[in-house]
């Protein structure tokens, strides 16, 4: 069997392991192994690639050999790099390392493009096309991400807002495609100096595509970068005659597209909604007077009236993550579990810093799958409740988002946790969600706010139901 079939066998492996490891991670039971059969066709991929020095004649041999020399050093860094991140990492820090590594895959992209490019590698009209779309996608995504990845980790907290940036963005991207349709017309025999303005102006573009966005449109944008890496990879893999880059570039691309709609949905806005407006800036305006008043509550009082409750609706959000309280909040829940408390976990698709934040939380902790629901699965059921408790969530449980029509979230879908007979929010103070929009539930008569972190808001609530326990 000689070295080109084995790849061509090798690829389709590695295109089957693709497309299974992602039909198993659309259910949390079974995403887990998802992963891994995904990543077993990454490494079959890679292996793969190694065989192109079997196939190739003996004058060429010097050169690949080099080539796989750089190559085999950057996959011990790449991998050693990304296991130490990987271990270390802390689950509020999740959302930025997937927009950092997001960027990467798009980095790669257009570096394969620079290099087809730059060298005048790229054959045939269609190729160079490619090429061309496969470099630019490639660089918005890895600039973008890289803004997204400052904005989630707190090392960049100001939003560009200034006047006539949408027709500067509009310029920079008509020079970026007419860069782009002259250096297919020449057949890709440009100056180097062009060449080098395109990738420039095409990373430049990315930082200001990404710049003006609030951080509550987050997920979104890293859901959106995704696809955009996808599509690039998928184009690059066109470009090199690799079917299994063609196949995990556009199975990426795909999901990311759906994945972007179906957030944006759950928003209640459009895509270019969330690309061009300015979504959270009205939330320091004068949006209406909010009746009512705010109604402490201590964390035992709160907790004993949940264990004497016949069905607790708990609503996570990212303030969840931030005090890493999961683990407690679980062993809280089994508490009220083992009571004959029906307790039932209420997830909004955009609730955290990126999509599937709480899921994957709430897997950490332990927490049993079946007792976790979509928005949509579960929000006929707050009538039923007698309790909703709201851990660090915000604008995805705002009442305003249904009745106040000037507010910025009118039309969003919310989880309606205003509708339980009790509900207790949990939050470490008065300030208002990431949209900087204030929330009308906290005001509403059958709300009371639990202040604190929300690690020692369960750790109190335990400390009352065991005690209470322990006197019967």
């Amino acid at each position: 069997m000689n070295a080109a079939l084995i790849i061509d066998a090798s690829y389709f492996l590695a295109a089957f392991l693709f497309i299974y490891g992602l039909k198993r991670m659309s259910s949390p039971v079974t995403a887990r192994s998802g992963i891994v059969v995904a990543g077993v066709g990454m490494v079959v991929a890679v292996l793969a690639s190694f065989l192109y020095t079997l196939d190739v004649e003996e004058a060429a041999r010097p050169h690949l050999t080099t080539n796989v020399t750089l190559a085999v050093i950057a996959l011990v860094l790449g991998l050693g790099w990304a296991w130490w991140s990987g271990k270390r990492v802390a689950m509020t820090a999740m959302p930025q390392m997937v927009a950092l590594y997001n960027g990467m895959g798009g980095g790669a992209a257009a570096a394969i493009a620079a290099i087809e490019l730059f060298g005048h590698k790229a054959h045939g009209g269609i190729g160079l096309g490619l090429a061309v779309l496969g470099g630019l996608i490639g660089s918005i995504s890895l600039s973008g991400s890289l803004i997204a990845w400052g904005k989630l980790d707190g090392r960049i907290n100001k939003t560009l807002r200034i006047s006539g940036l949408q027709a500067i963005n509009g310029t920079l991207l008509l020079i970026l495609v007419a860069l782009g349709a002259w250096i297919v017309w020449q057949h890709g025999a440009v100056p180097m100096p062009l060449l080098a303005a395109f990738f420039a102006l095409a990373l430049f573009y990315g930082v200001m595509m990404t710049m003006p966005i609030g951080g509550a449109d987050m997920p979104v944008v890293i859901s959106l970068y995704n696809a955009f890496t996808g599509l690039a990879v998928g184009f690059e893999g066109y470009v090199l005659n690799n079917p299994a880059l063609m196949i995990a570039g556009m199975v990426v691309g795909s999901a990311g597209t759906l994945l972007t709609l179906l957030m944006a949905k759950a928003m209640n806005r459009s895509v270019s909604n969330v690309l061009f407006s300015n979504f959270g800036a009205a939330g320091d305006e004068q949006q209406g007077e909010i009746k009512g008043s705010l109604k402490p509550v201590d964390a035992g009082d709160a907790g004993i009236n949940m264990r004497y409750a016949s069905k607790v609706i708990i609503a996570p959000g990212y303030g969840l993550a931030v005090a890493q309280a999961q683990h407690k909040l679980y062993e809280f829940v089994k508490l009220l579990q083992e009571a004959g408390v029906e307790v039932k976990f209420a997830i909004h698709p955009v609730a955290g810093r990126m999509p599937g934040h709480m899921n994957v939380l709430l897997a950490e902790a332990g927490v049993p799958y079946d007792i976790i629901y979509d928005m949509e699965d579960i929000n006929g059921e707050f009538k039923e409740a007698d309790v909703a408790i709201v851990i660090g969530a915000n604008d995805t449980v705002n009442p305003a988002a249904r009745t106040n029509k000037s507010s910025p979230i009118y039309g969003m879908p919310i989880l309606n946790v205003d509708q339980a007979k009790q509900v207790y929010v949990v939050k470490r103070g008065q300030g208002k969600g990431y949209s900087g929009v204030e929330n009308e539930l906290f005001y509403a008569d059958n709300c009371n706010l639990v202040y604190g972190d929300a690690q020692k808001v369960m750790v109190a609530m335990i400390q009352a139901v065991k005690s209470l326990e322990g006197g019967h």
